[in-house]
Order: structure tokens, then C-alpha cells, then sequence
């Protein structure tokens, strides 16, 4: 993304007009689906007035026929027809020297070169900045990488939890088997304790429902 200011705008396109500047991305990168932003600001020797025009145009890769997408003049016209039909925003601010627009929906067909191009009377311009338009699926390594991280923070728990309940329900099972075939009997303290032993082992066993619980949320929210 660009800047305001040349000093922050890395892979931009600069051009001086006569009073006009031009910034505006080289290159930018999108994900079928995805709204996609195609920044453009410009500086002006002249105040902004409702002469100022600005006009996006679009050449697709397997092409050379260009057309218009966006036409600004004190209100936004989004194209109603052709491949954008209903899927340009404006997202820009002129008095803030914002031309910038926003594409929804894109397609791989989208791929190609957009040009924004601004008109400030008495600024006008000869040469307009480029930017090239590369729209890929998103990777199932992204989506597999979501996927293991799921695991690691929902399954790792939930197995330390079911581990744990295991071995202390083990242990008690044969501290139960060992004191029946000896005749034990319980003092009081030792029954006191046995009650606060189950009062953990059911809250150890709500932890580890409440886990399970959380495990089916999260695959229900990742499908």
C-alpha cells in the first residue's frame, strides 16, 4: 500500500503532470472473493473544485481493448455495464487527494492493467500511472496451516485434560481394590478427603466436556 508522501510509497508509479502527482501502486495482489482496494492519490497546485474529474479505465491481460470502469465528478459513476458491472466502489476522498476505488467479488478474469487518471483544472495531465492486476485462489496450504493450528490449540488440551482424568481416576480405582481386599476403613479426615477428591475428579470431568464442547464449535465455525 502507498503513502501519502513519495518518501513512503515503495513499487509506486510517480509521475509529475504539470501541478498534478500521481501515486499509485505498480502492482497489486488479490484473492478471488476478496475485495480488492486499487489506491491512486494525487497532489495538486490547484485548489480541488467540482471540475476536478477522475476516470478509471481498464485494459484486461489477454487484450488490448480498454475500457471505462469509474468516472468521478462531484459524485461517483461506477460503471453499470461490462465485466465490473456492479462491483466498483468508490472508497476514495478528493479533498484529501484520494482517487482510490474497490473491487468486489474479483475473478481471475480480472487479471490486467488499471489506470486512474485525474483532471484538476487548470492542472491537467499527459502521461496516467499503471497498475497490473494479479488475482490467484487462495493456497490450501493457508487453510491447512488453520487447520493445524485448530488442532494444536483444541486437541492438545483436550488429550492433557482426558490424560490426566484417566490416571487420577486410575489411581483412585486401585486405592478403592487395594483397601476393599484389606478390610480398611476410612478415618473421617480420609473420607473428608475423598469428598474434595470428587468434588475435583467432577470438576476435572466438566473441564474435559467443555473441551469437547469447544472442539465441535470450532469445526462447526471452520466448515
Amino acid at each position: 500500500m502507498q503513502q501519502s508522501g513519495a518518501a513512503g510509497c515503495r513499487g509506486c508509479a510517480l509521475f509529475s503532470l504539470l501541478g498534478v502527482l500521481f501515486f499509485q501502486d505498480a502492482n497489486v495482489r488479490g484473492y478471488v472473493g476478496e475485495k480488492i482496494k486499487l489506491k491512486c492519490t494525487f497532489k495538486s497546485t490547484s485548489d480541488v473544485t467540482n471540475k476536478l474529474t477522475i476516470d478509471w479505465t481498464y485494459r484486461p491481460s489477454s487484450s488490448s481493448r480498454t475500457e471505462s470502469i469509474f468516472h468521478y465528478q462531484s459524485f461517483e459513476y461506477p460503471t453499470t455495464a461490462g465485466t465490473f458491472r456492479d462491483r466498483i466502489s468508490w472508497v476514495g476522498n478528493v479533498y484529501k487527494g484520494d482517487a482510490s476505488i474497490s473491487i468486489r467479488n474479483p475473478t481471475i478474469k480480472d487479471n490486467g492493467t488499471f489506470s486512474c487518471a485525474v483532471k484538476n483544472p487548470p492542472d491537467v495531465h499527459h502521461n496516467i500511472p499503471l497498475t497490473e492486476l494479479t488475482v490467484t485462489e487462495r493456497g490450501y496450504g493457508t487453510m491447512l496451516s488453520s487447520v493445524a493450528l485448530l488442532s494444536i490449540l483444541v486437541f492438545v488440551p483436550s488429550a492433557v485434560v482426558v490424560v490426566l482424568l484417566l490416571v487420577r481416576m486410575g489411581r483412585k480405582a486401585a486405592g478403592l481394590k487395594k483397601r476393599s481386599k484389606s478390610g480398611y476403613k476410612k478415618s473421617s479426615i480420609e473420607v473428608s478427603d475423598d469428598t474434595d477428591q470428587e468434588a475435583e475428579d467432577e470438576c476435572m470431568t466438566r473441564l474435559c466436556v467443555r473441551c469437547a464442547e469447544c472442539l465441535d464449535s470450532d469445526y462447526e465455525e471452520t466448515y
